[in-house]
């Protein structure tokens, strides 16, 4: 696990840049010798919240954050955290001396120690005294107080991560990077694990650096997108703006959807459904014991978006929007195309066949109607 150094608190013994005082600024150029694989990214990130790096297997994301870690040093590299330089043509910070924390896919806890002497021997050589209640905080974030006497080999894998995830908040870091770390629990415990990641998210202002492909856990938990293919940045944003584009063919499939931000304002207790407010967008939902007024994501595929020139009262489907087409884009399927449409604030996706857009004559600009069957609550 890498170690939190004090010297690194010492920002007069770190190179200055004027490219960014505040977020994370990252430009790397890697060529592997052995590959024909090549790392090229230039990219400005926030300073809090989720960052999800995103894309298929190959595309750069391990890649890229071990070069921000320093454990693999890239040919021609800049990094800048919050002013401070990790990497540049004069500086190279070894990964012991950079205050980062760092989560595998596997956990990698000393088998011959329990939880708690994993955390203690994290504690310790991070160097760096705990503030008062520290402690006691992530303990209780992760979950994890009645698991601590328990010896590693004795834990599930889900109670594993969490005290993996744990170790890497109490030293203390400055970035916490993320690599894969659901991959290798089964549903079960994904599910299991991901509440905790949620709360990590919302309850600690540490930015968090996230790599995954797996569209469920970015929709649930980023904030900020970058989408990587075969080495490059294809794309970045704001979630909900990454996920309303089709500029790449991650983005094209049958998991294609929206993600909108909203409020509860309504309960139907006779029906056991919420409304949500997305920005003047209101929908019906399945009512999962949110309170009004609370802040939700709600994820909607493209497959359970039909369109109508009209209105429709005689339905089964609550949900009906006016909407005006974007524009029109060839699916993978070549039965099938993509229909980017805007709502009063927010964007959707419909999926249809080419004999339905030919039918009602879509095309850029036309209003309608768009009646959504389906709703996934996101959180």
């Amino acid at each position: 696990m890498p170690k939190q150094s004090t010297t690194t608190q010492n920002t007069n013994s770190l190179e200055k840049t004027n490219k960014t005082e505040q977020g994370l600024y990252a430009k790397f150029h890697l060529q592997h010798p052995q590959s024909r694989f090549a790392l090229n990214v230039d990219l400005i990130l926030p300073d809090s919240g989720v960052t999800a790096i995103f894309g298929e297997s190959g595309s750069g994301k391990t890649t890229m954050l071990r070069c921000i870690a320093g454990l693999e040093r890239a040919q021609q590299g800049h990094f800048v955290m919050k002013g401070e330089t990790w990497q540049s043509d004069t500086v190279f910070l070894p990964t012991h001396k950079r205050p980062l924390g760092y989560v595998f896919q596997e956990p990698s806890l000393f088998p011959h120690l329990t939880a708690k002497g994993n955390l203690e021997y994290a504690i310790k050589r991070s160097g760096i005294p705990l503030p008062a209640g520290l402690y006691d905080q992530i303990i209780d974030l992760m979950g994890i107080e009645s698991v601590l006497a328990n010896n590693s080999q004795q834990l599930s894998g889900g109670e594993k991560q969490r005290v993996a995830i744990a170790r890497a908040l109490l030293i203390q870091p400055t970035l916490l990077l993320m690599d894969e770390p659901l991959a290798s629990l089964d549903n079960a415990r994904k599910q299991e694990i991901l509440p905790y990641l949620e709360k990590l998210k919302s309850t600690l202002k540490t930015p968090i650096l996230y790599v995954s492909h797996s569209v469920e856990e970015v929709m649930r938990l980023a904030d900020h997108v970058v989408l990587m293919q075969d080495g490059k940045v294809a794309t970045q944003g704001a979630i909900e703006e990454v996920f309303a584009q089709l500029k790449s063919p991650l983005l094209m499939n049958n998991d294609t959807s929206v993600l909108w931000q909203g409020q509860i304002i309504e309960q139907d207790a006779r029906w056991h459904l919420s409304k949500v407010n997305c920005a003047g967008s209101k929908l019906w939902i399945r009512n999962n014991g949110d309170d009004i007024g609370q802040t939700i994501r709600v994820r909607i595929l493209a497959t359970d978006v039909s369109l109508t020139l009209s209105p429709h009262d005689d339905s089964s489907i609550l949900n009906k929007l006016p909407v005006t087409v974007l524009d029109i884009v060839p699916d993978q399927d070549p039965a099938m195309a993509l229909v980017r449409l805007q709502t009063e604030k927010n964007t959707l996706i419909a999926r249809l066949t080419y004999r339905s857009v030919d039918h009602l004559a879509l095309a850029e600009g036309k209003t309608l109607w768009a009646q959504i069957k389906s709703v996934a609550l996101v959180r």
